[in-house]
């Protein structure tokens, strides 16, 4: 299977479930305004995808994306509650999510435990940790402060379309993860440890701290969406970033099946958070029934698995 094939087709299936939705909802699907809702919706998905396929870049993976999400908006909205500034809950927050990372990496890189159990526990650990600190609760309403909540409504005027700043926010973040992984030696060192990580250890690659960065990295990030959520419906609760992991797989693994020997890049990645994102917009409005959804996502994940893995295979022939 040629790299090109592989791209055409993945590209292919985008365009024909874009036909498919534009026939099937005429008027509503092919909007400016729902076309920036798909964007605002997807915020989230982007900054952790985008962050995630850090952590790929070396055949690592993070479980517990999800749950830290969730935490990471659990921990701010209790100090909104208990008073402290937005400033103060958006920094605990994020640090936070820089612990968990580095936790992460400090099980799988220096305890040399798998990416798989490694998150695995952590994912039960973060998720734990918010119902325990939420007591179980949704966090909503005047706990809540104005402009935490005002900025994922607000967004700037750009050819009288009002593009959010959820929006901006995950396309900043997108271009920042693309540049480290693109244009600098630790992304570089990061793609040389997933060709052959003993090989690029006995080059002088630091092997260890470069995983330890790359997972406080994914952790930083989903601690961001998670704030972003929390930030879009005006609440937090314990589960709120549970669908976040498996999409950022997949929208990966999507992206993996269009590069050329099958190894995550930042921008198939975004390309993978568009396909998952109309998808589900589409399927939204057709009233389909959500576990469809959760069925489609498996199958997309399963085939796009399969595609990156025979791409690898091939490199290797």
């Amino acid at each position: 299977m040629t790299h090109t094939l592989r791209q055409s087709g993945t590209l292919l299936g985008f365009a024909a479930i874009l036909v498919f939705l534009t026939v099937q909802l005429p008027g509503t699907f092919l909007t400016t305004q729902n076309l920036i809702n798909i964007t605002q919706q997807l915020s989230m998905l982007a900054v952790v995808a985008a962050t995630m396929t850090i952590v790929m870049v070396m055949n690592d993976f993070d479980l517990s994306v999800g749950s830290m999400a969730s935490l990471s908006g659990i921990v701010a909205a209790v100090l909104f509650s208990m008073g402290f500034p937005v400033w103060f809950g958006l920094l605990a927050a994020l640090g936070v999510g820089l612990i968990g990372g580095l936790f992460n990496g400090f099980l799988v890189s220096v305890l040399g435990i798998l990416p798989f159990v490694a998150t695995l526990g952590t994912l039960t650990v973060f998720s734990g940790t918010a119902f325990l600190i939420s007591d179980g609760k949704t966090i909503f309403g005047r706990d809540i402060p104005a402009g935490f909540s005002g900025f994922a409504r607000a967004g700037i005027d750009i050819n009288n379309v009002k593009v959010p700043f959820l929006t901006l926010a995950a396309l900043a973040v997108i271009a920042v993860c693309w540049f480290v992984l693109e244009q600098t030696n630790f992304g570089r060192r990061l793609y040389a440890i997933g060709g052959n990580r003993e090989a690029a250890y006995l080059a002088g690659i630091r092997v260890k701290r470069l995983r330890l960065v790359a997972f406080a990295l994914t952790g930083l990030g989903a601690a961001g969406a998670g704030l972003m959520y929390a930030a879009r419906v005006a609440s937090a609760n314990p589960t709120q970033g549970s669908g976040l992991m498996l999409d950022a797989i997949a929208a990966v693994f999507l992206g993996m099946t269009m590069s050329r020997y099958g190894e995550p890049r930042v921008m198939y990645t975004l390309i993978g958070v568009l396909m998952l994102g109309v998808l589900d917009n589409g399927l939204t409005q057709l009233r389909v029934d959500s576990y469809i959804r959760e069925i489609l996502v498996g199958l997309i994940v399963i085939s796009a698995v399969a595609t990156a893995s025979f791409s690898k295979q091939t490199r290797r022939v």
